[in-house]
């Protein structure tokens, strides 16, 4: 039976260096050359998983990835979005607001840039991180046109600056969108309803794949709908306690040591 695996980047398939181990390289060719699919499932935006799918060859006919937690669908065969599901424009106002009060970073995007409003030493961070280029304007509000996929906001040295800023934005922001950490050090703010979870359903239902051929892998909070949704959902030995809970299989290797590749020979190969 063919398999269809969905992995996230960071912490994952990714090492430290945010480099693809040579063991994790060789099994996914393997793991193709099989008739496999492998779905890129990231929290990143498109831009960035499209240069990680282009360099791992997931980009040709057939292939497919899933970005911003779930918010966008994209066909890399045919360059085109099979679903985008966004934020309303009007809660960039209230969210840039708050987070310039508490001095923490937030930016948004546009289809191929980070956007923000303050040149700090996170937006360099993070543009190294998935090596898309910020863009830093006076007002992201009147600068951006389309509504957004998603809102970051960072804090390098103390997760809990950000775990308090998602507590008192709380009346605000339930019921209106999803909040969650992909990292210590990422808070993100996602359209209401939008997971990796969600997103893996239904692209197995627009490919007619029976959700029994499924296998994730993740290792932070945003992938927890990642891990329960599919048919096999594992969690790397460097995860969150959160993520490892809600996991089938925990690996034996962390992300630095080939731990994509451990699931692919144990449950692919």
């Amino acid at each position: 039976m063919k398999k269809i695996v969905f992995t996230d980047l960071d912490g994952t398939l990714l090492d430290d260096n945010r480099l693809v181990t040579k063991k994790n390289r060789t099994c996914i060719e393997k793991t193709l050359s099989e008739g496999h699919q492998i779905v890129i499932t990231s929290g990143r935006p498109l831009a960035s998983v499209k240069q990680i799918a282009r360099d791992l060859n997931l980009d040709g006919e057939g292939c497919y990835c899933i970005a911003s937690n779930g918010a966008v669908l994209y066909d890399c065969g045919n360059n085109k979005v099979l679903r985008q599901t966004t934020l309303s424009k009007e809660f960039i106002k209230p969210l840039f607001k708050s987070a310039h009060e508490h001095n923490i970073h937030i930016h948004t995007y546009t289809d191929n840039n980070v956007l923000c409003e303050e040149d700090r030493i996170e937006v360099h961070w993070y543009e190294n991180e998935i090596k898309v280029p910020a863009i830093i304007v006076d007002n992201v509000y009147n600068y951006i046109d389309l509504d957004p996929v998603k809102i970051i906001l960072l804090d390098l040295e103390n997760q809990q600056n950000l775990i308090n800023f998602q507590k008192k934005m709380l009346p605000f922001t339930e019921g209106k969108m999803e909040t969650l950490f992909s990292n210590p050090k990422i808070l993100e703010y996602c359209p209401l309803g939008v997971s990796k979870g969600n997103a893996i359903s239904e692209l197995c239902n627009i490919l007619n794949i029976p959700i029994e051929c499924t296998v994730s892998a993740g290792d932070a909070e945003n992938d927890i709908p990642l891990i329960k949704a599919a048919h096999i959902g594992c969690c790397m030995k460097n995860g969150f306690a959160s993520a490892k809970a809600c996991a089938d299989y925990i690996t034996e290797a962390d992300n630095n040591n080939s731990g994509f590749a451990e699931i692919l020979e144990k449950f692919v190969l």
